[in-house]
């Protein structure tokens, strides 16, 4: 199952709003499935977790770094080459999408390249449009 960046976010930070549910929807769904992200996760989990939010103060750069990698640690990363371009190449096709939504489509392309269809996220309708090509899954 590939997990989306807010899951990655409530699920570590100490105060984040539904943070038992985003810990409770990894444990479980890594008992049954390896648990996947990609670079572009983990690039957007740091910008996160260093910009303050109302309910957590902002991690030092030094102190995301080292947050991303004891995540990644439990979690095959999905490589964003040629195959993920394709894909989002093919997705522009057939989707219509633009501005931030590349984003999206980019986690999607993701998935598709690397053969994984589910996704965990908190923000299940930015996925409504990919429907046709993966499954959405709230924590």
């Amino acid at each position: 199952m590939f997990v989306d960046t807010n899951v990655l976010v409530y699920a570590t930070a100490i105060g984040a709003p539904m943070r038992e549910r985003a810990r409770n929807a990894l444990v479980k769904a890594a008992a049954n499935e390896p648990l996947r992200l990609s670079r572009q996760v983990m690039r957007e989990f740091l910008a996160v977790i260093t910009r303050p939010q109302t309910w957590v103060h902002a991690r030092t750069v030094a102190d995301a770094a080292s947050a991303v990698a004891v995540v990644a640690q439990d979690f095959e990363i999905l490589e964003d080459g040629p195959a993920v371009w394709d894909a989002l190449l093919d997705l522009c096709r057939k989707v219509d999408f633009g501005g931030k939504q590349v984003h999206d489509a980019n986690i999607v392309a993701t998935m598709l390249a690397h053969g994984e269809t589910r996704l965990l996220t908190f923000n299940g309708v930015d996925f409504t449009r990919f429907s046709a090509f993966i499954d959405v899954q709230s924590p």
